[in-house]
C-alpha cells in the first residue's frame, strides 16, 4: 500500500479505535496490524503528535506482565477531530468511487 495513503488512513484508524475504549500503544498496533501491515515505529510518532494536539488525554495503569503501561483516552476534542476525518474520507472515498465507476 502506499506510505501517503497509509499515515493518512492510520490516524483515522487510531481515533476510530479510540471512540469505542481507551488503548495502550501496543495494543493499538496489534488491533490495526489485524488489516493494515504497519509497525510499533509508525505509530508511537503519531501518538505522540495527537497527544501535544489534545486529542487525547494519557493515564499510566498497572501491568501484571511487566511496568505500568500508557493508556491514551480520547477527549472532546478528539472525538470532534474523529467526526471530521470520518466525514472526509467518506467523501473521498465516495468520490473515488464515483470516478472509478464512470471509466470502467
Amino acid at each position: 500500500m502506499n506510505s501517503q495513503l497509509k499515515k493518512g488512513a492510520l490516524e483515522l484508524c487510531v481515533l476510530a479505535l479510540l471512540k469505542n475504549r481507551d488503548y495502550y500503544g501496543y495494543e493499538l498496533v496489534q488491533e490495526i496490524s489485524e488489516n493494515i501491515e504497519i509497525s510499533e515505529g509508525t505509530i508511537y510518532p503519531l501518538l505522540r503528535r495527537l497527544s501535544k494536539e489534545d486529542v487525547f488525554d494519557t493515564y499510566l495503569r498497572e501491568s501484571e506482565e511487566g511496568p505500568p503501561r500508557k493508556y491514551y483516552k480520547l477527549t472532546e476534542t478528539g472525538l470532534e477531530v474523529y467526526k471530521e476525518k470520518y466525514t472526509d474520507w467518506k467523501n473521498f472515498i465516495n468520490g473515488v468511487g464515483l470516478i472509478i465507476e464512470e471509466v470502467t
